[in-house]
C-alpha cells in the first residue's frame, strides 16, 4: 500500500509552493516553483561555497576599477544580487523575487531606475523579465513605482503588507503580486498581550483571508502570497491561496507530515466594484490609524535597509574600501 501524500504535495495541489530562501541547496532540494533573494541572502552567500566562484570574479572586477568608493560598493552589491538571483532561476522554473534597494523605499523615481537596472543586468546574463519580480516595499511611493513599472513591462512583487488599504492600493496599481506578512501580524498582537485562542482567530491569517476574499470580489488579477510564517498551522489555514512563500524548516515539516490538507480559500464570483480608489491621503489615514501596520511596515523597511547596509560594509572590508 503506497503511502498517502505529504501535506507539502497535497498543498502544491492547491496554492502555488514558493521557497522564502536563496538557500542553494535547499531550493535544489525542495523544488519550489519561484525563490527570493535579497541583501541578507547575499549577504549569506558569501560564505557558501556554490557562490565562490561569483564572488571572486565580482571581488576582482571591483578591484579594477577606480572612482568613488561607495559607488563601487554598491555596484558591486548589485551585482551580486543579480548574480545569487541568476544562479537560483537556474533551479526554479518560475520567478526570482529581487529586492530593490529598501533604502530608497520612499523615493519612487529611485525604485523605477534600479528596478529597470536590476531587469537589464538579469537580460544581460540571458535571464528575461517573465523571470523576474521586482520586490518592493508598499509604501505610497512603492505603491507608485510599481504603477510605472507594470505600465513598463516589469512585474513586481509589492511586500511588507500590513493593512487592507493597503493591500487594495497595491491592486489598483495592477501589482502582479502581493506578500501579506501572517507571522509578523501575530508578533505584533502576541507582544500587545492578545494570544489567538484559534488557528481561525489568529491575525494574520484572518488578514490574508480577508484581502484574499476582497482581491477575488473585485476580480483583481494582483496575486497574493501569504508570507512570514511562524507555523505549519498558519500555513494550512491558508490553503488554496494563490500562492505561498514558505521557509525550508517548514516546508520540510509539510513534506514529512502525511495528515489530510483540506482547502481553506476559494475564489467566489467577481462583483461590481463601486468603491473610492485609494488615493495618498486615505493611504497614509489607513496606515496612521492602524498601529500594527504602521509600526510593522516602518521597522521592516528599516531592518531591509539594515540588511542592505550590512551587505554593503561586508564588501567595502573585503574589497579594503
Amino acid at each position: 500500500m503506497s503511502a498517502s501524500p505529504s501535506k507539502l504535495d497535497q498543498l502544491r495541489e492547491l496554492s502555488v509552493v514558493v521557497a522564502d530562501t536563496g538557500d542553494y541547496d535547499a531550493i535544489k532540494r525542495l523544488k519550489p516553483v519561484d525563490c527570493t533573494t535579497n541583501p541578507t541572502l547575499v549577504r549569506k552567500a558569501l560564505d557558501l561555497p556554490v557562490y565562490a566562484e561569483l564572488i571572486e570574479r565580482e571581488l576582482a572586477w571591483a578591484r579594477g576599477q577606480s572612482g568613488d568608493a561607495g559607488e563601487l560598493v554598491n555596484e558591486v552589491a548589485d551585482r551580486l544580487t543579480i548574480g545569487v538571483g541568476t544562479a537560483l532561476a537556474g533551479l526554479i522554473p518560475g520567478r526570482v523575487s529581487t529586492e530593490v534597494d529598501a533604502d530608497q523605499a520612499h523615493d519612487t523615481a529611485a525604485t523605477i531606475k534600479k528596478a529597470h537596472k536590476f531587469i537589464d543586468m538579469y537580460a544581460q546574463r540571458g535571464i528575461g523579465r517573465e523571470r523576474v519580480l521586482i520586490k518592493v516595499a508598499a509604501t505610497w511611493e512603492g505603491v507608485q513605482a510599481a504603477r510605472q513599472l507594470q505600465a513598463d513591462g516589469i512585474d513586481c512583487n509589492l511586500t511588507l503588507i500590513f493593512n487592507q488599504t493597503q493591500a487594495i492600493a497595491c491592486a489598483e496599481a495592477n501589482a502582479f503580486l502581493i506578500s501579506p506578512f501572517v507571522g509578523r501580524i501575530l508578533d505584533w498582537y502576541v507582544a500587545h498581550g492578545q494570544t489567538p485562542a484559534s488557528i481561525d482567530e489568529d491575525p494574520g491569517v484572518k488578514f490574508v483571508r480577508g484581502v484574499y476574499d476582497e482581491f477575488k470580489r473585485r476580480g483583481s488579477p494582483t496575486v497574493v502570497m501569504g508570507a512570514s510564517f511562524r507555523s505549519t498551522a498558519q500555513i494550512e489555514a491558508l490553503a488554496g491561496c494563490d500562492r505561498l512563500t514558505i521557509s525550508p524548516d517548514l516546508l520540510e515539516k509539510l513534506a514529512a507530515d502525511h495528515g489530510d490538507l483540506p482547502r481553506k480559500l476559494s475564489p467566489g464570483a467577481a462583483q461590481a466594484n463601486h468603491a473610492e480608489a485609494v488615493t495618498a491621503e486615505s493611504f497614509a489615514a489607513a496606515i496612521e490609524a492602524d498601529p500594527m501596520a504602521k509600526e510593522k511596515l516602518a521597522t521592516g523597511i528599516e531592518a531591509f535597509a539594515k540588511d542592505l547596509n550590512g551587505l554593503r560594509q561586508t564588501l567595502a572590508e573585503k574589497l579594503g574600501k
